[in-house]
């Protein structure tokens, strides 16, 4: 199974100049796009940590995911989420000749936490010996920044800001997070059911 990110978030869909205003840079200067590199990677950085917290994409994108068997051909749970469409669903044999599914033949059942791929009727197409099913995903919360929630946004901002600040220290803790950022994100975070109990 493999996950590949199709399309990156386009430079114009990060808030730089509301970056900019958080961390209370100096404007009006002859070098004012100077640091705009650096801040980018930050707010990319920040926007990967967010993600990887919650379970969730949020800035709309491409995603390519390819498995070698369905785990279950009744429906089959997709890796990330909130999907917004199934671009497309192709069988890959073991010599590599691809066969597009007919789009009519299967549906997205969306879910915030769960959302899954289904048959119209019957089952998932079948995946021959050696081969491979290749399913395309449009993912994420908004199509551009404005359209995220307010919490989200800030708390990319504030982890962004984290790491611009702390930019040369080497000595936090594994998966340290500011307590602002984690309070923004608890609700967020995926439920998981342990012996009858929501973690």
């Amino acid at each position: 199974m493999m996950l590949i990110e199709e399309t990156a978030i386009p430079d114009a869909a990060l808030p730089v100049a509301r970056f900019k205003a958080h961390l209370r840079l100096g404007t009006g200067f002859g070098e004012d796009g100077l640091q705009d590199d650096v801040l980018k990677g930050f707010l990319r950085a920040a926007i990967a940590a967010v993600e990887a917290r919650t379970g969730k994409v949020l800035i709309e994108r491409a995603f390519g995911w390819t498995l070698n068997h369905w785990r279950d051909a009744a429906g089959q749970r997709l890796p990330v989420t909130p999907v917004q469409a199934v671009t497309a669903v192709t069988v890959v044999d073991g010599g590599g000749a691809e066969t597009p599914v007919v789009p009519a033949t299967f549906r997205l059942e969306r879910d915030a936490e769960r959302p899954v791929l289904r048959p119209v009727s019957g089952h998932l197409p079948s995946i021959p010996p050696g081969g491979s099913v290749r399913v395309g995903l449009l993912a994420g919360m908004a199509a551009d920044w404005g359209g995220l929630p307010a919490d989200l946004g800030q708390a990319v901002l504030l982890l962004a800001a984290h790491y611009y600040e702390y930019r040369d220290e080497t000595a936090l803790g594994y998966g340290c997070m500011p307590f602002g950022v984690t309070s923004l994100l608890q609700r967020y975070r995926p439920l998981r059911v342990s012996v009858g109990v929501l973690q």
